[in-house]
This record gives structure tokens, sequence and C-alpha cells, in this order.
């Protein structure tokens, strides 16, 4: 097991970015600025990108700029992602080390990475890729996700941990996204 994120072995997860809710998330816009970034960085590094639809018949589409960047979205009626075979057999294959960005982080992120951990599986929660409508919750989530089992990453540590060197071949590609 790598101490630093692994980019052979990364699946980035977007959970929930929705239209409909992201206008009542605190710092939304910034949540899915970094949940975008850290996509279009796992574009450039082959790792990839698995969203999550909650009631989008309710909730809207994912948002436009992270749409794209998605290799599959799954659409779901459960909180935790896990209680979707789809999502499971999203899973499947040797990309081990899951990275949630997404919303809520008190409610699907957590059930989610929690679900996940159940699964012993390896979950990293991007704290400036994730929010929640009140700021309390998703300290909370981060608290009890951490208790459980959850690294506790941001997207620059994520970014730069893929790479491991300046002497990556993405490297400045990758730079130009976080300048």
């Amino acid at each position: 097991m790598s101490y630093l994120c692994d980019a052979s072995r990364s699946l980035l997860i977007v959970i929930d970015l929705q239209q409909k809710l992201m206008p009542v998330i605190a710092d939304g816009e910034h949540v899915v600025k970094r949940a975008a970034l850290l996509a279009q960085a796992a574009r450039l590094l082959q790792i990839p990108v698995l969203g999550t639809a909650q009631q989008p018949l309710r909730l809207g589409p994912t948002v436009a700029a992270i749409q794209p960047l998605l290799d599959k979205t799954i659409e779901k009626s459960s909180f935790d992602a896990c209680a979707s075979q789809d999502f499971l057999a999203a899973l499947e294959g040797d990309r081990d080390e899951l990275i949630i960005t997404g919303s809520e982080a008190h409610v699907c992120v957590l059930q989610t990475a929690l679900g996940l951990l159940n699964r012993k599986r390896k979950v990293k929660i991007v704290t400036d890729a994730i929010g929640s409508r009140d700021n309390a919750n998703k300290a909370a989530a981060i608290q009890r996700a951490q208790a459980a089992g959850a690294d506790i990453v941001t997207s620059e540590m994520v970014m730069f941990e893929w790479m491991r060197h300046s002497e990556h071949a993405q490297f400045k590609q990758i730079l130009k996204l976080i300048k």
C-alpha cells in the first residue's frame, strides 16, 4: 500500500455535482472548480473518472463543467452509491484507490465513503472538492470519514502525488491547470 496517491491505482469519483443542487452548496462554485480541476488532471494522467447523479429528474444533470470529464455516470436514488450494483460493477478492476469529490459531504459523499470503507476499499476524501449546504455538516462529515479510516487530502495534494516529481511528462500541463 502506497502512502501517496498512486495514479496507476486511482479512480476519481465525482458524487452528485448536479445543476439544481450546487447553487445551495456553501462555496459550491469552488467545489465544482476543484472537482473539475482534478478531473482534468485525471484525464491528462489517464485516470478514470466515475460520476454519480442522485435522482437526476429532480436534481438535474451533472453540472456542465464536470459532465464532459466523466467516463461514466451512474444514476442512483440511494445516498450510499454502494447500494447500486452498477456503481459497484464500475469499481471492478485494479483501480483500488478511490478518490472522492462531490456533494453533499455529510450525506451522499459520507455514506458512499463509509460504504466503500466497509467493503475494505482505500478511500481518500478531497476536502476542497466536497461541499454541503452548511459548513458544519461538511466538517462533521470529514471528521467521521477520517475516524472510519478515510484519508483526508486536498486536490493539489492528489495531483502532485499522482505525478510524484517535476520531471513527469504531464507536469507542465497540470501546473497550468493549477495556476
